[in-house]
């Protein structure tokens, strides 16, 4: 163990590292398809060696649907006040 180097920078630096392994880890089951708990859901070789065809991992989300836009018909002086509004935001830029 060298002698400039803290404890607790040897516990951050095992940290760090056991985070990246455990990251890689996930990354890689993510990256193969693999779900749930291990041990839970047997994988049968087929499976594991076989990709699936798109859109098969993971189920899709449905589109959302958008409400048709509103709108609303201003009166003069509603519509002078906005302009004035407008005018007053702009100076202070």
């Amino acid at each position: 163990m060298p002698q400039h180097v803290s404890v607790m920078q040897q516990v951050g630096v095992a940290a760090l590292v056991t985070a990246a392994v455990a990251w890689a880890v996930g990354l890689a089951r993510g990256a193969r398809g693999v779900r749930g708990v291990r041990g839970t859901e047997p994988v049968s070789p087929r499976v594991a060696t076989t990709p699936a065809p798109a859109g098969a991992r993971r189920p899709r989300i449905p589109r959302q649907s958008v409400p048709a836009s509103e709108s609303v018909e201003l009166t003069p002086a509603e519509r002078a006040a906005f302009a004035g509004l407008v005018r007053r935001l702009e100076g202070r830029g």
